[in-house]
């Protein structure tokens, strides 16, 4: 039986941007396909960036089932969002530190801090993310160069509230969140997804170490171990 997965980017990012996770499912042979964000690689503007239009975008290019549905920051509260309201989406449900909370006072700070990453250049990148592999930068550059600015300075910038932690307990589908390393920077609060996979159905929490908010991109051996490991059946 082929199983199927569906990867949902993150903010600012690309499909391209999982050329390593998909490596890792295809060679345990999944079938693995992608979403395109509103605004992102190349797609035109949109009247709204609010995570309602995203998932409804998601959902009518990607309407499911799948077996597994991995999403990263921002494609995380959108995966989020829509296991929450359709438990047959997604069978399984990997999350990769997902933008659950932006307390209401620190959206414009983090509203500003994505559109101050539309200007990088390679050096400045490879600075600010050494562990990264070059593919991981030049993927990142050309991502920044291909987004609607619209789409990254709206996201945080329109909304006056962030906060998925009631959706995320609602989600009923096996679940893995892979949170940052607060020692090195997430955009989850431990607290919150510590407490959130307590009182959900059935979702564990591990944080990746060494990982910033990227961890496939940030430790990409101790991700893949964990989620080739869950996928698998591994209870520990």
């Amino acid at each position: 039986m082929i199983r199927t997965a569906l990867l949902i980017h993150g903010l600012s990012s690309s499909p391209d941007g999982w050329w390593r996770v998909r490596g890792w499912l295809e060679g345990a042979g999944w079938q693995t396909s992608t979403a395109t964000l509103l605004g992102h690689a190349g797609r035109g503007p949109a009247e709204s960036y609010t995570l309602e239009a995203y998932a409804a975008d998601v959902l009518a290019a990607a309407p499911g089932p799948y077996d597994l549905v991995i999403g990263h920051s921002l494609g995380g509260s959108i995966a989020t969002v829509l296991a929450a309201a359709d438990p047959a989406w997604a069978r399984r449900l990997a999350l990769l530190d997902p933008v659950w909370f932006v307390p209401a006072k620190d959206l414009p700070a983090t509203s500003a801090a994505q559109v101050a990453e539309l200007d990088y250049t390679a050096d400045a990148l490879a600075a600010a993310k050494p562990l990264w592999d070059e593919r991981d930068r030049a993927g990142k550059l050309a991502a920044a160069a291909a987004v609607q600015p619209a789409a990254v300075s709206r996201t945080f910038g329109d909304p006056d509230r962030w906060d998925l932690r009631e959706t995320a307990r609602m989600i009923a589908a096996p679940t893995l969140v892979l949170g940052g390393d607060p020692g090195v920077y997430t955009m989850l609060e431990p607290s919150d997804a510590s407490r959130i996979s307590h009182d959900a159905p059935d979702m564990r929490y591990r944080v990746v170490p060494g990982a910033g908010h990227s961890p496939h991109r940030d430790a990409p051996d101790a991700t893949r171990v964990a989620l080739l490991g869950w996928i698998e059946g591994d209870t520990s």
